[in-house]
C-alpha cells in the first residue's frame, strides 16, 4: 500500500480505498472474534474457580474432621495431589483454548490478505 501511494506511476486510489476498507472489516472481525473466545474462556474460568473453591471446602473439612493427624494429613495430601492433576488439565485445556481463539481472531485478516493478493495478481 505504501509503494502505491508513494509511487506517481502507482497510485490507485480506488484499489487502496478497497484494501483500506476490506482491512478494516477484517480487523473488525478479528476483534469480534478475539472478544468472544475471550469472554468464554474467562466464563469458564469463573466456573473453574468456583469449582476449585467447593473443592477447597470439602478438603478443610475432611481435615478438620479427621480423628488423628495421620487421617488430616492423609486428606490434605488427598486435596493437593487432586489440585495438581486439575491444575494440568485446566493449564492443558486453556491452552487449547487460546490457540483456537488465535486460529479465529486470524482468520477474517488471512482471508482478506488472500483474496486481495489474488485479486492483485489478476490485474496485473
Amino acid at each position: 500500500m505504501a509503494q502505491g501511494l508513494t509511487s506517481a506511476k502507482g497510485q490507485d486510489f480506488k484499489e487502496l480505498s478497497l484494501m483500506s476498507s476490506e482491512k478494516t472489516e477484517a480487523l473488525s472481525a478479528s476483534a469480534d472474534a478475539l472478544a468472544a473466545s475471550a469472554g468464554a474462556i474467562g466464563q469458564r474460568l469463573g466456573r473453574v474457580a468456583l469449582d476449585e473453591s467447593a473443592h477447597a471446602l470439602r478438603a478443610a473439612a475432611a481435615v478438620a474432621q479427621a480423628r488423628t493427624p495421620a487421617k488430616a494429613a492423609e486428606a490434605q495430601f488427598s486435596y493437593a495431589m487432586g489440585w495438581w492433576c486439575r491444575a494440568a488439565a485446566q493449564a492443558m485445556t486453556l491452552n487449547g483454548e487460546l490457540l483456537k481463539a488465535q486460529t479465529e481472531a486470524l482468520a477474517p485478516i488471512h482471508k482478506t490478505a488472500t483474496a486481495n493478493a489474488k485479486r492483485l495478481r489478476k490485474t496485473r
